[in-house]
């Protein structure tokens, strides 16, 4: 939020007199000078700036080539990923007193051989609602190659992590393109597809839970027992998470996500129903669901990631599209 001019106070400087001493007489010592706490300048806050609205930012583009190591027995994994950030408007930047950590982050993970790149028109409309957004293309499983493998959706989690671990270095730093840009407390994953299966294991099963993580988004996604662990344990919070699924999408099924929706018990949870939709067009930008997902996924960063509350009633409202989706959450039954 934009911080408001400081006020300039000029202070008096205090001194008594001091007079000669004299026979008899004591002197009064001299009072030394004070200042007025009002005296000194008061520094401009450090300028937030807004979250929430599709449309607000110009976002650019880089790609950071991320390698983790970590994990000798699979060998380096390389990780290109996309970065969709919101452009500081130049009357801000040139305030000089932005605050660091100014927008939220959301990492997203595509799903089997589909690399990020598919999801443009959804990861943008993130970003300019003031969201940094990194789309992660998995080592073992993304469009470019020959022989993908399914398999390594067990080490996707860790690798979902690990790009996150990363992010918040580079915006550490003191200079480049995301120096200062992201807020380490306000992190959310989305995914759809195997990507959607990923964030569940992140966020839900104790095989790979993420702390970091304080929401997530599940686009036709599912569980999946190769990952080890469980789901939904009682005694594991879960963070708010949206499920996504359209009802006509026969690669990951209806019935996946609401076994999820159903099974989540430990934190706020949502269920956006899209009629008559497939598994891929709604998270590309196609067709009459594009834009509530957009609009929906939307209002749901803003009321779990950036906080603001007048967010729920718009996620309630925009969900609720006659002929097109549906919104169930909490107690409610899914459609």
């Amino acid at each position: 939020m934009p911080g408001a001019a400081a006020l300039l106070f000029i202070g008096a400087l205090t001194t008594a007199c001091s007079t000669a001493a004299t026979p008899g007489s004591t002197a009064s010592p001299a009072r030394p000078a004070t200042r007025s706490p009002a005296s000194a300048a008061r520094p401009k806050p450090a300028q937030r700036l807004p979250v929430g609205t599709i449309g607000d930012y110009s976002v650019a583009e880089q790609v950071l080539r991320l390698v983790d190591r970590s994990r000798p027995r699979l060998g380096p994994r390389a990780m290109a990923t996309t970065v969709w950030y919101p452009v500081i408007p130049r009357a801000a930047a040139a305030s000089g007193r932005l605050a660091r950590g100014l927008f939220p982050l959301v990492v997203f993970g595509p799903g089997y051989v589909v690399c990020v790149g598919s999801y443009g028109p959804l990861l943008r409309a993130w970003a300019s609602a003031g969201y940094v957004v990194a789309g992660v293309d998995f080592p073992r499983t993304n469009c470019h190659l020959a022989s993908p493998d399914e398999n390594d959706m067990a080490n996707q989690p860790a690798d979902m992590a690990y790009a996150i671990r990363r992010l918040l270095a580079v915006s550490g730093r003191s200079r480049g393109f995301l120096a200062g840009r992201i807020d380490p407390g306000r992190i959310a994953v989305a995914g759809q597809s195997d990507g959607g299966d990923t964030v569940a294991a992140l966020v839900a099963n104790t095989c790979c839970r993420d702390r970091a993580v304080t929401a997530a988004i599940v686009l036709a996604g599912a569980e999946w027992p190769p990952m080890g662990g469980a789901y939904f344990t009682s005694t594991s919070t879960t963070p708010p998470i949206l499920f996504v699924q359209g009802d006509a999408d026969n690669v990951n099924l209806p019935a996946d996500s609401i076994l999820m929706y159903r099974a989540d018990r430990t934190g706020p949870r949502f269920y956006l129903d899209l009629f008559g939709a497939g598994h891929l067009p709604p998270y590309e930008g196609q067709g009459p669901h594009a834009p509530v997902v957009a609009r929906v996924t939307v209002d749901f960063l803003d009321r779990y990631l950036a906080g603001r509350r007048g967010a729920a009633a718009a996620m309630r409202r925009d969900g609720h599209a006659p002929g097109v989706a549906t919104l169930a959450s909490g107690s409610q039954p899914p459609p």
